[in-house]
């Protein structure tokens, strides 16, 4: 008589493999799931510690020596439906001081001068480390998330804050 030749059960090691599989596919979709979470959620505004704002004693003296262009902007659609705006000037420092922060604050406004979208970028440092006396410096602020809808009748923008050496 032949022998007989006994396969093994298949069914625990297909078990096995269907709960592995299951156990990476949720691993992986919560790796992505956080992921997506952290680089949607609106991350708080950044702003310069210890900088000299409207209302402190060096504002009138200095504010007035960082000269601005007249602010330009360039839109532009996006495939998602919505318009950017970026926001341009040049940034002048006749302080007599190193400018080493500069935070800057853009708005698009509307007919009545109310901003439809605003938002507040540290420059310095970040595009680059400190601005030197009598340089000059290029600033942009994109500002996103526009509708046709939206009445954006002018822009505006201002120095909100600095630091000097």
């Amino acid at each position: 008589m032949p022998a007989e030749h006994s396969i093994p059960e298949e069914k625990p090691r297909r078990t096995l493999i269907i709960v592995v599989a299951v156990v990476a596919a949720v691993v992986i979709g919560g790796f992505f799931y956080l992921l997506l979470r952290k680089s949607v959620a609106p991350s708080a505004p950044q702003t310069l510690q210890g900088a000299i704002r409207p209302g402190s004693p060096d504002w009138d003296k200095y504010s007035k020596l960082i000269a601005r262009d007249d602010p330009e902007a360039d839109e532009a659609k996006r495939a998602l439906g919505d318009t950017i705006m970026t926001l341009q000037t040049t940034v002048r420092n006749f302080t007599g001081k190193t400018i080493t922060g500069l935070e800057m604050w853009g708005a698009v406004v509307d007919h009545d001068g109310k901003p439809v979208k605003q938002r507040t970028l540290v420059v310095i440092p970040g595009k680059q480390a400190e601005l030197a006396p009598n340089k000059t410096m290029r600033v942009s602020i994109l500002i996103d998330g526009f509708t046709d809808e939206d009445d954006r009748a002018n822009i505006k923008m201002e120095v909100a804050g600095f630091t000097l050496r």
